[in-house]
């Protein structure tokens, strides 16, 4: 990861796509790309064109916040894209720091305590999404992740890497280009997370399709949303999950999913838990599951 390379990348890729009917220019005949021209864009963010074309270049030494949020505004940035040009502007700077801290790999005891007293599945990340700690549904509900062959157990290693990660996410190709987004995020936070550029380089390495969506430069935040399933033992599931940060531990999150009261997925919840007050059973089982495919 170069941060004067990616900040010109990313750049690109966000004006290409904003046609001028979206950022409200006229159009005149067929363009040779889509999106944006550079000067369009300079117009827009109320700089110039030979000022726009040293940023896109990588060149954004000195630039202001100022100018970087007329830029977010030129180019229609949402929260998480204005965030990671914010970042990668600081990373590309002569000054910025250089070092950073490792990604924590375990948790203290009295986290475990707590995802122990949660009834619904919870699960303990880190930034670079190892999974480093669940409580007994959330590890029964995300069996294949934790008893992947690829491993240490990371929610873009199983889904990259991992075959049986489509049969276990039906909406494969969405998760996948979400995963990629918020390591892209995560990325421009800290660029000089070694740990971070290993797990990049590794599924760069293995795989063509985390290299085509790590290209595209797109970016979110990874805090809510819904996640289909197709579990081994219980059959398809429909959750809600929400992110929450652990603020006395920088860089871990819990992750915990809910299903609608009464509902299918409910049920089947309820199932996988009564399961898991009888571990070998259901060990077998998904150890079964797991040797099958």
């Amino acid at each position: 990861m170069n941060a004067a390379n990616d900040i010109a990348e990313f750049l690109a890729s966000r004006r290409g796509k904003i046609t001028p009917e979206q950022a409200g220019l006229p159009s005149y005949g067929l363009r040779r790309v889509p999106g944006l021209r550079r000067e369009e864009v300079a117009s827009l963010a109320g700089v110039s064109a030979d000022y726009y074309r040293r940023l896109e270049r990588g060149q954004v030494s000195g630039v202001s916040e100022l100018v970087l949020e007329a830029l977010a505004r030129a180019l229609q940035l949402d929260e998480a894209e204005r965030a990671h040009l914010f970042d990668l502007a600081r990373a590309a700077s002569p000054i910025a720091p250089r070092r950073s801290r490792p990604a924590k790999k375990r948790i203290r005891p009295v986290v475990q305590r707590l995802l122990d007293q949660i009834e619904a599945p919870a699960i303990v990340s880190n930034v670079h999404g190892d999974y480093l700690a669940a409580n007994a549904l959330g590890r029964a509900l995300y069996a294949p992740v934790f008893d992947s062959p690829e491993q240490p157990a990371n929610s873009a290693r199983f889904t990259f890497l991992d075959p049986a990660a489509p049969d276990f996410y039906p909406e494969w190709d969405r998760l996948a280009s979400e995963l990629v987004a918020a390591l892209r995020s995560q990325a421009g936070r800290n660029p000089y997370d070694r740990g971070l550029q290993d797990l990049i380089g590794e599924l760069s390495t293995r795989s063509d399709e985390f290299r085509v969506r790590w290209a595209a430069h797109n970016v979110r935040f990874h805090r809510t949303g819904t996640k289909r399933l197709q579990h081994p033992v219980v059959g398809e599931l429909e959750l809600s999950y929400e992110t929450l940060t652990l603020d006395a531990d920088d860089g871990l999150r819990m992750a915990l999913y809910t299903a609608e009261a009464d509902s299918a997925t409910q049920q089947a919840l309820d199932l996988l838990a009564s399961w898991t007050a009888t571990p070998d059973p259901i060990a077998r089982r998904l150890g079964g599951e797991t040797r099958e495919r």
